[in-house]
């Protein structure tokens, strides 16, 4: 067995001489999980040398009769509580493929576990105690399951030697899950076992004649790698770009996990949300063999042949492939574990592969209770356990597939104070208010001009970050005279910075569409304007835009339009719109004071930095 760590230090699918396959095992605390895998590291020679002498003679020091189980116990807390708290990644060996078992908990205060650690496996493993029989955790990670998107599942009925080998009690719990599953549109093939006894699995047991099927190692070979994801459209999540600098090394190497498809050098590439585009340069590896092509389920990274701003948590797509969805609003089948409510106007974190992005409950469409599938009707939270129909909405968009499309880039996990709290699929997109503005955006992402000068190398030399800073209020609060003593104070400290009022953009871009007295154009006249400081804040400019009584939805417009994240917004004076401020200045007595406190937001955010 490998801990996480180790695999963290280097292991990656190439060590592997034939195919891999990842399951998980899922239960009910009690139900011998542990066990069973214990027997099959054992049953199929894949402990390292003298492990298993080891723990035998562990357990003769200690008075404690050997179990299987305690060859997992590699935690002191585990070994304590008596039940498996994380997820532990166990390799075993059969003579078709290689396996990575993911143990995922069974205990219901470690679910949220389960979510991650199901996400990544092809099939799943279901263990269910005979004499105990289903219980309300063997419904809910079968629901979980099948949520994930894992079709390949087989129920391991355990410790059929506390029941006299029973036939009559394998069937009637065939008889209850199987009735179960089939509302979640789940089969599953079922294997009586006992896990401390060794039998079925990895032998026939001589014990229950009445059984003529496989074996569990005989049925995890039976299982089907997807293969599919190879055909599918080419998705790469990017999870860092690395830059060198010495001997000139001017290379930006894109890096993350290919979740399906394939590239080659040669081809070009999209990523979404931006709508950036390039051509692959180079495939990069460290201390391996030159390659021309990426694949699925391989880490990889690349190069393109022009120098374009890419962050970590953009989709890399082939061109002319099926692309993804993008939005800033989708429906979602939610699995929620926290133990406060998901309620609406509250913000967490989602993540979707690399992504991480806030997001807010919009709507609970309906809530099921995943023990037995009862259905309630409307609520406006979700609760402990509860799965939710519902519609989430994210600050800013993001692109994902649905879970039927593509199932690795259909996946999310919620965080809510540094813990997770909940998870589940992507179903559909809905559409939002910004759908318009990103298809501009792409456009003119897909065919912007490069300059010869990287964002980086401006950010080095101006020794700031491009930044728009939006100070707005109601009409005659001060906006304008802040905005130009903040432009002063830093132009005499040497920064590249520019006032613009919204001005400037009513009666000189937006002259043709400006009309006295109405406001029926404003949300192209915020287009334009965020147009403009896409283009003074890829020249590295700090940018302060003053602007009458802005909104969250106007927020989002101009979010959605500017290729940054560094957009601050200053409230001046009373009676604030629902806008999201960094700062609030309540009543404006010294201009050099609100100077001296927006400095310090930049300071604090790191657009300029202290002397």
């Amino acid at each position: 067995m490998q801990t996480d760590k180790q695999i963290a230090r280097g292991m990656t699918p190439e060590i592997f001489h034939k195919e891999q396959m990842n399951i998980v095992i899922a239960g009910h605390v009690d139900h011998g999980k542990s066990t069973i895998i214990g027997r099959m590291l054992v049953d199929t020679n894949s402990l390292p040398d003298g492990k298993l002498d080891q723990v035998k003679e562990t357990c003769k020091r200690n008075a404690k009769p050997f179990e299987y189980a305690f060859l997992l116990d590699a935690l002191k807390e585990e070994q304590s509580q008596g039940i498996t708290i994380d997820s532990a990644r166990v390799f075993f060996k059969t003579n078709r493929r290689d396996y990575i078992i993911i143990d995922a908990p069974g205990h219901i205060e470690f679910l949220k576990n389960m979510v991650t650690g199901a996400s990544r496996a092809d099939a799943a493993l279901l263990v269910i105690d005979a004499e105990e029989g289903v219980q309300e955790n063997s419904r809910r990670h079968g629901y979980m399951i099948s949520m994930l998107g894992i079709r390949q599942m087989m129920v391991l009925i355990n410790k059929m030697d506390l029941i006299g080998y029973r036939e009559d009690v394998f069937q009637a719990i065939i008889e209850e899950f199987t009735s179960f599953l089939e509302q979640i549109h789940l089969r599953a093939e079922f294997i009586p076992v006992s896990g401390t006894m060794g039998d079925n699995i990895a032998s026939v047991s001589k014990q229950m004649p009445w059984y003529t099927g496989k074996t569990v190692l005989q049925a995890v070979d039976s299982f089907t790698k997807e293969a599919r994801l190879l055909d599918k459209p080419f998705r790469m999540p990017v999870q860092d770009v690395y830059k060198f600098t010495e001997h000139g090394d001017k290379r930006r190497i894109i890096a993350g996990t290919v979740e399906s498809g394939q590239l080659s050098v040669g081809d070009e590439i999209v990523f979404y949300p931006s709508g950036k585009s390039g051509i692959v340069k180079t495939m990069e590896s460290y201390n391996g063999p030159p390659k021309n092509t990426i694949i699925a389920g391989h880490a990889s990274a690349f190069t393109l042949d022009k120098q374009i701003y890419i962050s970590r948590g953009e989709l890399a797509v082939r061109a002319g492939q099926v692309p993804p969805k993008v939005s800033g609003r989708f429906r979602v089948n939610l699995f929620w574990m926290g133990r406060k409510p998901m309620v609406s106007g509250t913000t967490y974190l989602i993540k979707v592969g690399t992504t991480r992005e806030e997001v807010e409950l919009e709507e609970v469409i309906s809530v099921i209770d995943a023990s037995d599938l009862a259905s309630t009707q409307k609520k406006d939270q979700v609760e402990h356990h509860d799965v939710a129909d519902c519609i989430l909405r994210t600050r800013r968009a993001i692109a994902f597939d649905p879970i039927e499309d593509i199932a690795p880039t259909g996946r999310f996990v919620i965080v809510d104070d540094f813990e997770i709290r909940g998870g589940g699929i992507i179903r559909e997109v809905v559409p939002d208010e910004q759908v318009w503005i990103r298809d501009f955006v792409m456009q003119r992402n897909y065919r912007w001009e490069t300059s010869a000068v990287s964002r980086d190398d401006r950010i080095e030399r101006y020794n700031q970050k491009p930044t728009l800073l939006l100070v707005t209020g109601r009409r005659n609060v001060g906006k304008k005279s802040l905005a130009r003593a903040l432009e002063a104070r830093l132009f005499g400290e040497g920064k590249i910075v520019y006032f613009m009022g919204i001005g400037n953009i009513l009666y000189g871009v937006d002259a043709d569409i400006k009309k006295p007295g109405s406001d029926e154009n404003r949300p192209e006249h915020l287009r334009r304007l965020a147009e403009v400081a896409n283009i003074m804040l890829d020249a590295g400019v700090i940018l302060v835009v003053t602007a009458i009584a802005l909104t969250q939805k106007d927020l989002e417009m101009i979010r959605a339009t500017v290729d940054t994240d560094s957009i601050y917004v200053v409230w001046l004076g009373p009676d604030p719109t629902d806008i999201t401020h960094d700062v609030i200045v309540s009543q404006l007595h010294d201009v050099q004071e609100g100077v001296q406190g927006i400095k310090r937001l930049l300071q604090d955010k790191g657009v300029i930095f202290r002397p």
